[in-house]
């Protein structure tokens, strides 16, 4: 599998990740075990995860997989912070709560050190230099090798990557990456996180990049059984994708799968995958029939044409200011 500089540090990646957010949960260990050895088979290396996936089954099922299955070595893990399972506030970004939670992550995972440690969301009940400082002595400690950030908006991207850069001489650590949504469904971040991103050498890795599962086709005709579309936890998390512009855009990944003797989930990875400033998308399977299905598209590249026309028929309303407004 072809590799990527993650944003603009040293740090390669697989231009594909695999994702473990059922892990420990949905994902028996049999299951995970499978889908690790496909994906460091096919040449994959990243593999993201965080400490509230499973309430840390996730990171701790990982962790029993790695030099028994695969050599830590051969991997980039990467984890997130800052979650919290409190009614009252969803996120804890303060740094004793942070480097705490790195160091349970490190145990559960059985590792000495993380290559990408990521803060899971912004905590705006907590100082953003002070989330930030984690960072740095996550990477001077030696117990994280890169850090990013994950569901910063644009402003709290281009905040903390530029606090980062203006220390540099100082002991602070450039972000890496941004984790967000990103999809043929959801373009959101082409607003300004995207372009914040290429601007300031930070590499976006995809979250949910088929859609949560819609840009499959899966749903075109009805909610399968087994699909988080029919599960009572899942359904809401799938619904806002099963609308009548989503089902447009569906239609349209489906043309353009006959046409290239493809799947539609082959169509919608490839494009998001070759995006400007993306450097992996995320991807999570139930099994590794479904991950392997998911790493064929290292075979495609999108026509231009196909290209543009996906680009037409999803494009986002983006008006002032992110317009040329000057000749209004």
């Amino acid at each position: 599998m072809e590799q990527r500089h993650l944003g603009r540090t040293g740090l390669r990646v697989s231009r594909i990740g695999l994702g473990t957010l059922t892990w420990g949960r949905d994902t028996d260990e049999h299951d995970a075990a499978d889908q690790l050895k496909t994906f460091w088979e096919a040449g994959g290396t990243l593999i993201d995860t965080a400490d509230v996936y499973a309430d840390g089954g996730a990171e701790y099922l990982l962790g029993q997989l790695l030099e028994d299955l695969v050599p830590r070595r051969d991997l980039v893990i990467a984890t997130k912070a800052g979650s919290v399972p409190d009614p009252d506030r969803r996120f804890d970004c303060s740094r004793g709560h942070l480097l705490a939670a790195l160091d349970a992550s490190l145990d559960r995972l059985g590792t000495d050190y993380v290559d990408l440690w990521q803060i899971h969301a912004f905590d705006p009940l907590t100082p953003l230099e002070e989330t930030l400082q984690a960072l740095d002595i996550a990477v001077t400690s030696g117990r994280a090798r890169y850090v990013g950030v994950s569901n910063f908006c644009g402003w709290q991207l281009a905040k903390a990557a530029t606090w980062q850069l203006a220390g540099a001489g100082v002991g602070r650590t450039r972000l890496a990456s941004t984790q967000m949504e990103y999809s043929l469904l959801q373009r959101g971040v082409e607003r300004e996180v995207l372009p914040a991103a290429l601007d300031l050498g930070v590499g976006l890795l995809p979250c949910s990049p088929l859609g949560r599962g819609v840009l499959t086709g899966k749903y075109r005709h009805a909610t399968p059984a087994d699909s988080r579309g029919a599960s009572d936890q899942l359904a809401p998390f799938v619904e806002p994708y099963l609308d009548e512009a989503a089902s447009r855009i569906v239609d349209a990944v489906a043309t353009a799968a006959d046409g290239l003797a493809a799947t539609s989930l082959q169509v919608a990875l490839a494009w998001v995958r070759d995006r400007p400033g993306v450097a992996a998308p995320i991807v999570g399977a139930r099994n590794a029939l479904q991950l392997t299905a998911a790493l064929s598209v290292e075979a495609l590249t999108l026509p231009d044409e196909i290209r543009r026309a996906l680009d037409d028929v999803s494009a986002p309303v983006h008006r002032y200011p992110d317009q040329d407004w000057s000749t209004l």
